[in-house]
């Protein structure tokens, strides 16, 4: 590791350089063996992929600057690296990325004598999302290929939590006598117990007004009094809707909604965009999914691979217009007349590549296998 300052000129940041603790990848070992890390190692094509890039947005508000007392930042092109190849082999998590710091030759040698600590590397991730998004403005990602699908995944509520309007009008009272008995009883818990209770008790407050408002919302909805009756909010969960589960059963969960850049033939995929959604049906996700895509890497996808209860008609006629193939791998899609309905059939507007597999489906497993659920 050594300390290396970044002029300022290059950085936005007026005359002023950044200190910035930078890796030291070519120096040797004393008390363990140097990291066997080859010329063609993946390792080092990500180190000097990420040399090429700028970092002015993530040292913007550095404080460590030149002639000021401060600890040094860690170099953000060495976070980088490490996310970008804990991602490779499906690290998702800062400690599990941190602990490959040490024994893992690949990760060992990238740090160059730097040792980022979890949380390092997890504020990397969080405060900096906007130029994280940035940079794939910068080709890092090829967009010739994306395949969306959607998984149902469990919500941390439970089918009893679901209650009716009269029953969420009888939790009000509670939560709020519940709060008022809090603030009263303070001086008699000790200071960090009662910095614990309070929180706990505006939060289950804030939890029943909130499920409330999702069932109004949802009442709104409904035309009829019986169906209007029927309507029902979990308190512990509000957003979470009662759906199909992969297994046929029906439980509290969401509609996670994950876009994938690679190969359809195989290889490492990149997750491009996420929308994760109450709704049980796919229906009508290609557009938002699509610009979701085109605002985070400024490209529009040569090609769209979904199944085709994802789209609608109108999407398919949107597509073609922009010049964007979008490639059904089962039905038709919804909407319109038979006679586009026949052509979508035929294939009118569709691509087919050969032998590959069911994009959607790697879609499917690569986001189950990335958010372990």
């Amino acid at each position: 590791m050594h300390l290396e300052l970044i002029p300022g000129e290059q950085r936005g940041m007026g005359k002023r350089g950044v200190r910035a603790k930078e890796p030291q990848r070519d120096q040797g070992w004393l008390f363990v063996p140097a990291p066997e890390v080859g010329p063609k190692h993946p390792a080092r094509l990500v180190a000097a992929a990420v040399e090429r890039l700028d970092f002015g947005d993530f040292l913007r508000h550095a404080k460590a600057l030149e002639g000021v007392a401060g600890r040094p930042v860690t170099s953000p092109a060495l976070l980088l690296s490490l996310w970008l190849c804990g991602i490779q082999q499906g690290i998702g998590g800062a400690k599990e990325l941190a602990r490959r710091c040490q024994p893992d030759a690949a990760f060992r040698w990238l740090c160059g004598g730097v040792e980022p600590s979890h949380d390092v590397l997890s504020d990397f991730r969080v405060k900096h999302l906007d130029a994280l998004q940035a940079l794939l403005h910068h080709g890092l990602v090829t967009l010739e290929h994306v395949a969306l699908d959607g998984t149902r995944v469990r919500a941390s509520a439970s089918a009893s939590s679901f209650r009716r309007q009269g029953s969420l009008e009888a939790c009000r009272e509670p939560a709020a006598l519940h709060l008022k008995a809090v603030l009263a009883t303070s001086d008699e818990y000790p200071e960090a117990q009662q910095a614990a209770r309070e929180p706990k008790a505006r939060e289950y407050q804030a939890r029943v007004e909130a499920a409330r408002q999702t069932l109004q919302a949802e009442r709104e909805k409904k035309s009829s009094a019986k169906e209007k009756a029927a309507v029902r909010a979990s308190t512990p969960d509000p957003e979470a809707r009662v759906m199909k589960m992969a297994d046929g059963g029906f439980r509290p969960g969401f509609n996670a909604q994950p876009a994938v850049a690679g190969n359809p033939e195989g290889g490492p995929r990149t997750i491009v965009a996420v929308n994760v959604t109450p709704l049980g049906s796919d229906m009508g996700s290609l557009r938002p999914m699509v610009q979701q895509v085109e605002k985070r890497t400024g490209v529009i996808p040569s090609k769209v691979l979904a199944d085709a209860t994802h789209a609608t008609l109108a999407d398919t006629r949107r597509r073609a217009s922009r010049r964007s193939s979008l490639c059904r791998t089962t039905c038709s899609p919804s909407g319109g007349t038979a006679t586009p309905r026949r052509r979508w059939r035929r294939g009118a507007g569709t691509c087919s590549p050969p032998r590959a597999p069911r994009p959607t489906v790697a879609a499917g497993r690569w986001w189950r296998a990335s958010t372990g659920s």
